[in-house]
């Protein structure tokens, strides 16, 4: 999907921060963490703030009293970011996507983050998921304050399951035929080009998950590339035939660009899919429709047929030539602690309460740390009256645990432009997945080599 992708892509960024920051400020290894949080505080994001976003904020004023806080609310540009660095014309913390933060800390753009982290009593290995930590330690330091985690899964379309006659169950990756057979099954057909989907995997967009969930994987421990192991390979050719049971990937794409993804007309309402590949954010964005639609929820399997799921979404970072770094350690620990947390759950129930298209439906919070998501699930998140609706959120929270980390590396983002258009080739049939990614492979190569030294 990549009208989809672009607007996650929108989404993931909505949290970043500016301002003046300055050079001169001390290098990483004299950054003080422990200093009174005071003085002024530039940040760039919490762009088009929600309740979510502005309980928090208004949290961390509380905490950080002595703190002006200063925010550019724009989203975040990879090239303006690079542009300040250079500068010295940085703000004081950054979000960023934590897919990218080991590509910012191999450049020695950031600050280590394992003595913030102490200075206020949080230890990243227990605090948050094993994966979340995970997506941003680089060379066994820690390198960003990691917030959310979406973990995607399958959200199935009940009533269409039901008319043709499958179970959500047989949408399991680990029986491949089972699989394809119930996705040409559910497929319908207006002569070559599909009119209802039986399965979008969001190939492309998706196509780093899908090679976990075959045992492989884009990089390797020391964030080298690694595009094209076997695995992927065999992941991109599951990939083929899911699309090319639908009447090929161009016809597929074609109709889910079509798709009004937050509107009237969304593909549940319409039942113009039986299965897709999302987020657990659009569980949200089908609350005004639950008397229209008719969801439900599995999981991706491994293939072992075992729940899977992959980390993913935003962090804080500290620039190493941040002017404050003390007052933006403070401040992002604040945002991303407990309280704030549940201050964020308290904003949300009050917002589902006061708004009658949300239908009473509180689909919780996934806030990258097991604690919080227990407690928010317990006492917030609700669907009265919508068993489907309640299934999909117990399903989204189920998952969480079994996520496994992309992976981070100097050359993240080159490796992940270099995935997409490999996989988005091979997809459409330009070449097969094994040359696609083997030319992805050598050009990423170069990259991180280039970054790294190698």
């Amino acid at each position: 999907m990549r009208a989809r992708a672009g607007l996650v892509g929108v989404a993931a960024a909505a949290l970043l921060l500016t301002g003046c920051g300055g050079g001169g400020a001390p290098a990483a290894e004299e950054a003080d963490f422990e200093g009174e949080a005071t003085g002024t505080l530039s940040g760039w994001g919490f762009e088009n703030t929600d309740d979510v976003g502005q309980a928090r904020l208004d949290h961390a004023a509380e905490q950080l009293s002595g703190v002006t806080v200063e925010l550019d609310q724009t989203a975040f540009d990879a090239q303006k970011f690079t542009t300040l660095a250079a500068s010295g014309n940085i703000p004081d913390v950054v979000q960023i996507d934590r897919q990218f933060v080991a590509t910012y800390a191999a450049q020695g753009l950031l600050l280590p983050l394992d003595a913030c982290f102490a200075a206020h009593d949080v230890d990243p290995a227990t605090y948050y998921y094993p994966q979340v930590t995970q997506d941003v330690t680089w060379q066994d330091q820690v390198w960003a304050v990691p917030q959310f985690y979406q973990p995607p899964l399958i959200l199935t379309n009940e009533r269409v399951l039901a008319e043709a006659g499958v179970s959500a169950d047989q949408l399991d990756p680990s029986d491949q035929e089972g699989l394809l057979a119930a996705v040409e099954q559910l497929t319908e057909m207006d002569g070559s080009t599909p009119s209802r989907l039986g399965l979008d995997p969001q190939g492309v967009s998706k196509a780093a998950m899908w090679m976990l969930s075959f045992g492989g994987g884009i990089v390797d421990e020391s964030g080298a590339p690694t595009l094209d192991r076997p695995e992927n390979v065999e992941a991109v050719e599951f990939l083929q035939r899911i699309y090319e049971a639908q009447g090929g990937f161009a016809e597929v794409t074609g109709l889910v660009d079509s798709f009004d993804i937050f509107g009237d007309g969304n593909p549940y309402s319409n039942d113009l899919v039986a299965a897709a590949v999302f987020d657990q954010w659009y569980v949200n964005v089908l609350t005004p429709y639950a008397d229209e639609v008719e969801i439900g929820a599995v999981p991706v399997r491994n293939q072992e047929g075992d729940p899977f799921t992959a980390s993913g979404g935003s962090s804080f970072v500290i620039p190493a030539s941040a002017e404050n770094p003390s007052a933006a350690c403070a401040w992002a620990i604040a945002l991303t602690s407990p309280d704030a947390w549940i201050a964020a759950a308290d904003a949300r129930a009050q917002t589902t309460e006061e708004e009658s298209d949300r239908n009473g439906i509180n689909a919780g919070l996934f806030t990258g740390t097991p604690e919080n998501d227990t407690t928010i699930r317990e006492q917030y998140a609700s669907a009265e009256g919508y068993p489907g609706f309640e299934q999909a959120i117990d399903a989204y929270y189920d998952v969480a645990a079994e996520g496994t980390s992309l992976g981070g590396s100097p050359a993240g983002q080159q490796i992940q432009s270099e995935l997409e258009g490999a996989v988005q080739s091979a997809l459409l049939g330009e070449r097969s997945p094994e040359e696609a990614l083997g030319e992805a492979q050598a050009a990423a190569q170069r990259a991180y080599d280039q970054v790294s030294g190698g």
